[in-house]
């Protein structure tokens, strides 16, 4: 695909293009057949690829999860079970290590978050060409394969963890608890009118550090993996600019794809461990 019919600027705006559906500018509803149509679909469009492969992964996450559960034994245990047991004892580990209260919600939440991030994450190894081009045999012109380079599932991650934190910091402190954190921190005052004025300070700096929260949740994720793929995509048009560029380009690609492997476990790990502090703030009373 590299190359065949598109110059370098199309080929990475192609591959960076997500399979979107919503309503077209004559009214109809409808898969997007370009990057501008796909932009003119607005704030309802769905990126069906990004709903499609982590609704996949997630899936299939389950289902090894759930078929290691249902053959557990006591005995020697296989390699499903070894891995599922040892990665459950490396977020247990990481949950305790974060985790000052009692909820038993947070550990399962950690291991959902860092095993589907790790592999929407992990798509990024598969070879940009690859799922596209065979896509492209059945008529569909964009797809993208790797989630979270796509913002509207970062942040929708993000959100549900925001989310999650509101709720327990309303449950566990009261509604007058956690506005009370939000209007009588950081500035204090033992005088009711200069704390009067400190108020609307406090609020607006506590508000601006409660929505950032989720923001740079998301933006990390969405930024590192998004460089990510844009690297894989440059590498890959060298293939396409002469025998020498293309020796050079396969060398690139196998030393950037050793080191990603690093990357991508890394920001599931950061992602998790952010949502466990996060959760830790909202269960701990100042």
């Amino acid at each position: 695909m590299a190359g065949d019919t598109l110059t370098s600027s199309e080929y990475i705006k192609h591959h960076l293009t997500n399979l979107t559906f919503g309503q077209h500018a004559d009214g109809s509803w409808g898969i997007a057949h370009s990057a501008a149509e796909a932009a003119q679909m607005g704030f309802w469009a769905i990126h069906l690829d990004t709903m499609f492969w982590s609704l996949l992964l997630g899936g299939l996450f389950l289902y090894f999860f759930k078929k290691a559960a249902d053959t557990v034994t006591t005995g020697v245990p296989g390699g499903l079970q070894n891995f599922c047991e040892w990665i459950i004892e490396f977020i247990d580990e990481s949950v305790r290590g974060s985790f000052t209260s009692k909820n038993v919600l947070v550990a399962p939440l950690a291991l959902t978050i860092f095993i589907w991030i790790f592999l929407m994450n992990l798509m990024d190894l598969v070879p940009v060409d690859v799922i596209p081009l065979i896509a492209g045999w059945f008529g569909i012109h964009f797809m993208k394969v790797v989630p979270t380079t796509d913002p509207n599932a970062t942040f929708g991650m993000a959100i549900g963890v925001f989310g999650l934190m509101l709720f327990y910091s309303i449950k566990v402190k009261g509604f007058k608890g956690f506005m009370g954190e939000l209007t009588f921190m950081p500035f204090t005052s033992g005088n009711p009118v200069v704390q009067a004025i400190f108020i609307p300070i406090n609020f607006l700096l506590e508000f601006v550090s409660l929505i950032a929260k989720p923001v740079s949740l998301a933006l990390r994720l969405f930024g590192n993996m998004y460089a990510g793929e844009m690297i894989f995509i440059l590498i890959a048009i060298m293939y396409n600019a002469g025998v020498i560029l293309g020796l050079f380009g396969g060398v690139l690609q196998l030393g950037w794809a050793i080191f990603h492997i690093l990357i991508i476990t890394l920001q599931a790990f950061i992602f998790m461990t952010l949502a466990i502090v996060y959760m830790d703030m909202a269960h701990n009373e100042h």
